[in-house]
C-alpha cells in the first residue's frame, strides 16, 4: 500500500499509511478507529497512529450525531425547553432536567418544597444506577464477559419500570421540571422502591462475583488507560474518570444540591489511575446510591411538590373541574408560557459521567435567550490520548469503555 493508498482492515476501522517512521523503523498508519466500530459508543471517530499496534497519538472526532438540542431549547418555552434536556445524555434524563431546572430556579428565584427535592434526588439516584449497568453491561460484552449484559440490563429494566410508574415514560421522563417535580411518588413506586433497595445489593455482589477477580477482566483492565490525578485535573476529568484516579470530588458532598447534605453516603474513590480503578468506583457508587435511595425513602417528607406562587407547572388536573383559576392558570401556561426575570445563572449537577451543568440566559421572556450545557461527556474525551498512549490498539476498546462517554452528551 503506498503513501497515498487507503485499505481497510475490519468494521469500522480504515488505514492510510503517514510516511513518518516508528521507533522500530517502520511507518506510521493512521488508523480511523470508528464513526461506526462498535466499540465507539455511540459514534465516536479516533484518528489513531500506530507504532505496530502501538498507540503513538490519537485524535477524537465528533460531530456524527448533532441535534442541536442547545438550539432548540431557545426555540422553546421555559416548560417546554425540558423535553429537549431529556435527550443530550441520553442515558441520564432526569439528571439532564435537574441542572436545567436548578439554573432556572436560581432567575426565579424560587426553592423547591422538600418533598420535591427528595423525590428529585431519587430519580438521580435510580438513573445514576441505570446510567453504570449500561456501562458495565456493554463494557462486560466488549472484553469477552458477554453474561454481564444480561444481569446488568435486568436490573435496568426494574428501573425503567419505576420510571414508567411515576412519570408514564421509560427513558426520557422529563419528571423534573423548574419549580418541582411533574408527579407525585405512587404506592406501588414506593413499593417497587423498597424491593429494589433491599436487591440491588445482592446483585452487585453478583457482578462483582464475575468480574473483579475474573483473570481476563482483570489483564485487560490493570495496568490500562493510566490517567495519573494530575492529568486528570489538567484535562478537565470529572466524575469516576476523576475520583478513579484518586481525587475525591463530587458535587454531591462538595457543592451540595436538592438536599444531599443531608444524606449520608461516601464518595467513592480509587488510587490505581487505570482502568480497573474505574470500574472499582462505578461499582462501589452503585452501593452508595442505593444507600441514598434507602434513605429518601425511609424519610419521605410530606408537602407539596411544586412551587405552587408562581405557577410554573400545570395545576392538579382534579382541580380543573372545579377551579376557573386553575383553567385559566392552565390555559396561560400552555398557550404563552411563563417569563423568567432577565439574568443569566450556572447550575452544576453530579451525573453518572460527571459536570453536567447548565447555564441559561434569560431576557425577560417565555423563551431562553440562550441555553448551554457543560457536557462531562464532552469533556471527558480530552484525557483519551493521554490514557491510550503507548498501549496497544486493542487495550483501545478498554479504554474507551471506561470513559463512558455517551455521543448525544457531546454532539449537542
Amino acid at each position: 500500500m503506498s503513501d497515498s493508498e487507503t485499505g481497510t482492515i475490519g468494521q469500522g476501522v480504515t488505514v492510510q499509511r503517514t510516511g513518518e517512521h516508528g521507533a522500530f523503523g517502520g511507518e506510521l498508519l493512521t488508523v480511523n478507529f470508528g464513526p461506526h466500530h462498535p466499540s465507539t459508543h455511540g459514534v465516536l471517530r479516533l484518528i489513531v497512529d500506530l507504532d505496530g499496534e502501538q498507540v503513538k497519538r490519537l485524535t477524537p472526532v465528533i460531530g456524527y450525531l448533532h441535534t442541536g438540542i442547545e438550539k432548540q431549547a431557545e426555540a422553546l418555552r421555559w416548560q417546554q425547553a425540558v423535553v429537549v434536556t431529556d435527550r443530550h445524555d441520553y442515558l441520564s434524563p432526569p439528571i439532564n432536567n435537574l441542572a436545567y431546572a436548578l439554573a432556572v430556579e436560581k432567575l426565579l428565584g424560587v426553592d423547591v418544597p422538600p418533598r420535591a427535592d427528595a423525590l428529585r434526588v431519587i430519580m438521580c439516584e435510580l438513573t445514576r444506577i441505570a446510567s453504570h449497568l449500561v456501562w458495565l453491561g456493554t463494557s462486560g460484552i466488549e472484553l469477552g464477559a458477554s453474561t454481564m449484559l444480561m444481569y446488568c440490563f435486568r436490573e435496568r429494566d426494574t428501573i425503567l419500570d419505576m420510571n414508567e410508574e411515576i412519570s408514564g415514560f421509560r427513558m426520557h421522563t422529563s419528571y423534573i421540571r423548574p419549580g418541582g417535580v411533574m408527579a407525585d411518588a405512587t404506592p406501588r413506586f414506593m413499593d417497587m422502591l423498597d424491593k429494589f433497595c433491599d436487591k440491588m445489593p445482592g446483585n452487585v455482589d453478583e457482578y462483582e462475583a464475575l468480574l473483579t477477580m475474573n483473570p481476563i477482566f482483570r489483564s485487560r483492565t490493570i495496568g490500562i488507560g493510566r490517567l495519573p490525578a494530575e492529568d486528570a485535573k489538567v484535562l478537565g476529568a470529572t466524575g469516576p474518570m476523576l475520583r478513579g484516579s484518586g481525587v475525591k470530588w463530587d458535587l454531591r458532598k462538595n457543592m451540595p444540591y436538592s438536599g444531599y447534605e443531608n444524606y449520608d453516603f461516601e464518595v467513592p474513590t480509587s488510587d490505581l489511575c487505570d482502568c480497573y480503578g474505574r470500574y472499582l468506583v462505578r461499582i462501589k457508587e452503585m452501593r452508595e446510591s442505593v444507600r441514598i435511595l434507602r434513605q429518601a425513602l425511609d424519610r419521605l417528607p410530606d408537602g407539596p411538590i411544586n412551587v405552587d406562587d408562581r405557577k410554573v407547572l400545570p395545576p392538579p388536573r382534579e382541580e380543573l373541574e372545579t377551579s376557573m383559576e386553575a383553567v385559566i392558570h392552565h390555559f396561560k401556561l400552555f398557550t404563552e408560557g411563563y417569563s423568567v426575570p432577565a439574568g443569566d445563572a450556572y447550575a452544576a449537577v453530579e451525573s453518572g459521567r460527571g459536570e453536567n451543568g447548565c447555564y441559561v440566559v434569560s431576557d425577560g421572556t417565555h423563551k431562553p435567550r440562550r441555553v448551554k450545557f457543560r457536557a462531562a461527556s464532552f469533556v471527558n474525551l480530552q484525557p483519551l490520548e493521554r490514557m491510550a498512549m503507548n498501549h496497544m490498539v486493542a487495550d483501545m476498546v478498554a479504554i474507551i469503555g471506561t470513559a463512558d462517554t455517551v455521543l448525544g452528551d457531546c454532539d449537542r
